[in-house]
């Protein structure tokens, strides 16, 4: 099985406890996610997050539905979460989400390790259109991130 990483790294300036709130309110990544994924939640929300939490989705990737059901499996409150495909459309899937506070706003760290089933046949999928779809998924959230948490955010002080 092949592992896959993909990374992105950005500055927002907001305050620290707002970012981290922003992001571990599961409702959010519903805003942030392009349209073209067709996702939904399907888990009743309010999602109390913490270690432990379960979240059921539906997706469409390349016009084909699925059901992915995360789990929250590390949890530091204003410091980052990781959440692990339980069930879904990948053979691994292992989402690290980092803030760190700069005197410059908060440096947002994604990292993601992944791997497709299907041997070959996965790889060849990645190759085609996984790591592309992957690529446009996480460029629309860095946008989306800026333009909801810088619009009303106040410049953090130097």
């Amino acid at each position: 099985m092949t592992v896959y990483t993909l990374e992105r790294e950005q500055l927002v300036r907001a305050p620290a406890a707002r970012v981290f709130e922003f992001f571990s309110n599961a409702e959010n990544l519903d805003t942030i996610t392009p349209r073209f994924v067709g996702f939904e939640i399907l888990t009743p929300t309010p999602i109390e997050m913490r270690k432990g939490t379960r979240i059921d989705y539906r997706l469409r990737l390349a016009g084909v539905p699925l059901r992915w059901r995360t789990r929250v499996t590390r949890w530091e409150p204003g410091c980052g979460f990781v959440d692990e495909q339980e069930s879904g459309p990948y053979a691994l899937w292992e989402h690290t989400h980092r803030f760190e506070a700069t005197d410059r706003g908060v440096l947002v760290s994604d990292r993601v390790r992944y791997a497709l089933p299907f041997g070959p046949l996965g790889s060849l999928a990645h190759a085609l259109v996984v790591h592309s779809t992957l690529a446009r998924i996480f460029d629309h959230r860095f946008v989306r991130v800026r333009e909801i948490l810088e619009a009303s955010a106040e410049p953090p002080a130097s």
